[in-house]
């Protein structure tokens, strides 16, 4: 049985700290005064024309805050309608004067001087209510008695009721005085739906609403929407974001009873569900009933990247707004923490899915970037890591300018920034004067630079063990022709070391597809090659997200001199196709373990950029798909049609230099006997080659 985790009654049912309404009967609208004020409300709705501001004559009244309510307008037992009380707090404003008796003071406002202790203060207030599609504005007059009157203090309230307005709703109200002597109040308020009121039995538009239970059964989350069977409900899953509207993620008509399962790893802060009856006019309901679950922040913060945008622009992508500061650091090879560089980019707070520019001179591997939280660093990203290389070891010189040109040097390292020149013992010190030498010359390269300083990149590798260098030639030398001599002489010894790395990619069209791509992967793990396919990844990819799984393999294996397959399928064309036309747009949604789809992100750059050759290799199966479909940009590398062309394609994945022997031949006859059955089954009469029927929620 699934453990209650988190449960949500959406309408039916009273929801935790659902709120408990005052019932009003009849539609009249009504107006009562605080004790010592009276109060008329005017009949009929008045024109909202505020007018200009003209100055008090002397005191007068004027409201000085607004104060809201929910109340039920009930026109039969179960027939009510949600009803906004406003309470007007009024107070004393305008020129004083201290009268000098009562009869002085009642005579500004009753010009009866017979009657001086009836004397008081009146004013006209206006309320104005909008709330899509309804305006209204009504007129109450209030009086004051001159013994409650006191320059600058409340006198007290006037209450009206109300304005109704729909569930869900956002109200707006305005209150000022005729004529008006300030600006008018204002206040706006957004309107609770049925969960958040306790009005099952008396809304009637809150009866047809879906019970949604949220609950947790291992390392999935089930939304179980309980209505009656054939009732038509509408679902959506989106991210609310703290700006702009909201990015829809999921949204399906059902029929219900529903269970709908996420996979935890879906899970983020600003996952929102949303649900509303399939009639006319129905009212929506929506919850995030996952803000605080720690799972949801950790996931989302697995699912934050950090893109380079060229030139030299960066950008942080996450579904939610994340409380993020981003600093500039540089990564020295030898390890370490990465260390933060001030200027140029200052820590500062960070916006996701909004481009930032770095205000450096040009581009370098080791300049990395770091997003913390909290001050707890969270990720960390060398942009340049593809473009430019690995980590190079250079030495990071700062240059600080004083008054009258004055310069001085210090160079970054693990233990802080060393002065130069400089007696002390670090590598930095011990190679000052050529490392000022190097920049004087023209041999360090300038990474950004304003009025104040300056970075500077110098290599190193000219200084790195000058002295052991043709040691570590000869005994290189020797290594190598020992590992010859064992090589030609020892065959078993090289048909145990590790052979070449190969990744597997492919659009999962159909469970027969599937199974073909199974049986090419195994067959090809008993030749000295590693395969890595996401069949065999299943959890990892789950754990990761098919996108860092691919970005992880691929990096690993161009690395290591491996070689990407690409084995295309009229699914995988058709997708090419999709993304070629639709470069940069947001893409579609595909299956969770999709990892041809995610892999796309990194694919076409290599290819668009002319990277690809040498390292990627194209395939496909006889009578599946032509080599001739594939979309021209992915033939600038080979494509091989498999079996027919099996033997240029296994000499393509054991490298350039690898001799075509007798032992090549049988590796050959070996992948193709692998596959043979698995085609001959897919083709087999009565079998169709289209994408496998299945459902089910």
């Amino acid at each position: 049985m699934p453990v209650s985790w988190f449960l949500l009654s959406l309408a039916l049912g009273r929801s935790p700290g659902a709120l408990s309404l005052e019932r009003l009967e009849g539609s009249q609208d009504t107006a009562r005064c605080s004790p010592g004020l009276s109060c008329h409300l005017w009949g009929g709705d008045v024109f909202c024309l505020p007018g200009s501001i003209v100055p008090a004559p002397g005191p007068v009244l004027v409201p000085t805050r607004l104060q809201t309510e929910l109340v039920l307008r009930c026109h039969q037992e179960t027939d009510c309608d949600l009803c906004v009380r406003v309470a007007v707090h009024l107070a004393v404003h305008g020129p004083w004067e201290e009268p000098e008796d009562a009869e002085t003071f009642g005579g500004a406002a009753d010009p009866e001087a017979g009657e001086p202790r009836n004397a008081s203060l009146q004013a006209q207030v206006v309320l104005s209510f909008q709330a899509y599609p309804t305006a209204r504005c009504v007129l109450l007059e209030v009086r004051v008695p001159a013994v409650l009157v006191r320059p600058g203090q409340s006198v007290g309230s006037v209450v009206f009721d109300c304005f109704e307005a729909a569930l869900g709703s956002e109200v707006r109200l305005w209150s000022y005085t005729q004529p008006r002597y300030q600006k008018e109040l204002n206040l706006t308020q957004q309107l609770p739906d049925c969960r958040g009121l306790e009005v099952r039995d008396s809304i009637q538009s809150c009866w047809a609403l879906p019970w949604l239970n949220v609950s947790a059964d291992g390392d999935d989350v089930q939304l179980v929407v309980d209505v009656s069977e054939e009732q038509r409900f509408g679902l959506s899953l989106y991210w609310n974001q703290a700006s702009g509207p909201p990015k829809h993620w999921w949204q399906r008509n059902l029929t219900g009873p529903q269970t709908i399962t996420l996979n935890h790893t879906d899970l983020v802060p600003c996952l929102c569900i949303q649900v509303w009856p399939l009639e006319p006019d129905s009212v929506r309901t929506s919850v995030c009933p996952f803000r605080e679950d720690p799972r949801a922040h950790r996931n989302l913060w697995r699912a934050a990247r950090l893109r380079l945008l060229p030139p030299r622009g960066w950008r942080l992508d996450a579904p939610c707004p994340l409380p993020a500061e981003a600093a500039l650091c540089w990564q020295a090879p030898a390890g370490g923490p990465c260390q933060p560089l001030v200027p140029p980019l200052a820590r500062e707070n960070v916006t996701v899915d909004e481009a930032h520019d770095l205000p450096l001179l040009k581009g370098h591997p080791n300049l990395c970037v770091q997003v913390s939280s909290w001050e707890k660093l969270e990720l960390q990203e060398c942009l340049w890591a593809d473009s430019l290389g690995p980590l190079k070891d250079d030495m990071l010189l700062v240059e600080t300018r004083g008054p009258q040109e004055n310069r001085s040097f210090c160079a970054l390292e693990l233990s802080g920034c060393t002065p130069l020149p400089s007696r002390a013992s670090t590598r930095a010190a011990r190679l000052g004067e050529q490392l000022l030498q190097d920049l004087q010359s023209g041999q360090c390269v300038q990474l950004w630079n304003d009025g104040v300083g300056a970075l500077w990149a110098c290599p190193m590798d000219k200084y790195t063990h000058q002295r052991w260098a043709l040691v570590w030639l000869a005994c290189l030398l020797c290594a190598a022709a020992l590992l010859l001599l064992l090589l030609f002489n020892k065959e078993h010894v090289k048909a145990a070391a590790r052979g070449r790395r190969a990744l597997l990619l492919y659009s999962a069209d159909d469970a027969g597809f599937e199974r073909l791509v199974g049986a090419l992967a195994s067959a090809l793990c008993q030749l000295p090659l590693r395969v890595a396919v996401d069949l065999w990844n299943r959890r990892e990819l789950s754990a990761q997200g098919p996108l860092a799984w691919f970005h992880a393999q691929r990096r690993q294996t161009l690395q290591e001199g491996g070689v990407v397959v690409l084995l295309f399928s009229p699914g995988a064309v058709a997708l090419c196709r999709e993304w070629l036309q639709d470069w940069g747009a947001v893409p579609a949604a595909h299956a969770p373990h999709d990892a041809f789809a995610a892999s796309l992100n990194c694919v076409l750059p290599d290819f668009l950029q002319g990277r690809a050759p040498g390292r990627y290799v194209g395939a496909c199966f006889d009578g599946l798909l032509q080599p001739g479909a594939v979309p021209a940009l992915f033939r600038a590398v080979p494509v091989f049609s498999l079996p027919s062309q099996l033997p240029d394609f296994l000499a393509a994945l054991q490298g350039p230099g690898a001799p075509r022997t007798g032992r090549h031949a049988e590796r050959v006859e070996r992948v193709s006997r692998a596959l043979q059955p698995v085609l001959d089954s897919r083709f087999r009469p009565g079998r169709g080659v289209g994408p496998e029927a299945g459902g089910g929620t």
